[in-house]
C-alpha cells in the first residue's frame, strides 16, 4: 500500500521560502539555498529521497514553478503525475503535460494514489498544502531536509498546524548541505 510522504526542505528557523517572493525569485530572496543539496547526487543518496509514483502540490507552487518545470513537471523526463490542489484550472496548462487539478487535498491525494499505481505519493509543496494534508490525517510520513541557514522571515512550514501532531523518528542522516530527517506521523489521539 502506498504511503503519503510530505517531503520538503526547510531552513533551521522553520521557513520553506525566504522573504521577498517575486516572479523572478519564486523562493524569495536567497530561498534557492534550500534546494542546493538536491543537485548533489551524493547528498541525495544520503537523504534517501524516496521513489515516488506521483506528487501533490498546491496552486501557488504550480504558478511559481511552471516556467521551470514546463510540461514534464518537477520530475523532468520521468514525467511523474503531479496533482495540483486548486479551486480552478489555470489557462496556461501546457498541452500533453503531467498536471491534473483537484479542488481539495483529499481529492488530490486520492488522485495521486490512483496515478501512483501502488508506489508512494509525495506532497512536495508548499507549506499550506502540506499542512492541509496533516490536518486531514492524510500524511503518513514527513521528510524534512533541514538546511543550515536562518532566513528570519518568509513562509513557515508548520504555521497552519492547529493541533498536536506526534511523530516517531524513523531516520536521521547528516549530509554536507543538510540534515535529512524522516518521521512517521502517529495516529491522532482521541
Amino acid at each position: 500500500m502506498s504511503k503519503v510522504i510530505a517531503d520538503i526542505s526547510m531552513s533551521l528557523d522553520g521557513f520553506v521560502e525566504a522573504d521577498g517572493r517575486t516572479p523572478e525569485e519564486p523562493m524569495g530572496v536567497g530561498g534557492e539555498r534550500l534546494h542546493e543539496w538536491f543537485f548533489d547526487l551524493g547528498e541525495r543518496a544520503v537523504a534517501d529521497v524516496p521513489a515516488m509514483g506521483a506528487m501533490v502540490a498546491g496552486r501557488r507552487t504550480y504558478d511559481a514553478s511552471l516556467r521551470f518545470w514546463r510540461a514534464d513537471g518537477p520530475s523532468g523526463p520521468a514525467r511523474l503525475p503531479l496533482i495540483v490542489v486548486s479551486h480552478s484550472v489555470p489557462d496556461d496548462v501546457p498541452a500533453n503535460s503531467v498536471y491534473e487539478f483537484a479542488p481539495g487535498i483529499e481529492e488530490g491525494v486520492a488522485l495521486a494514489k490512483e496515478a501512483a499505481g501502488g508506489q508512494d505519493v509525495a506532497i512536495m509543496g508548499g507549506a499550506e498544502t502540506i499542512c492541509q494534508g496533516i490536518r486531514a490525517g492524510l500524511v503518513d510520513e514527513l521528510s524534512i531536509h533541514l538546511v543550515p541557514v536562518l532566513f528570519g522571515a518568509g513562509t513557515r512550514l508548520f504555521e497552519q498546524v492547529e493541533r498536536h501532531v506526534h511523530l516517531e523518528i524513523l531516520r536521521t542522516a547528516q549530509g554536507r548541505e543538510a540534515v535529512h530527517l524522516r518521521f512517521r506521523v502517529l495516529p491522532r489521539e482521541r
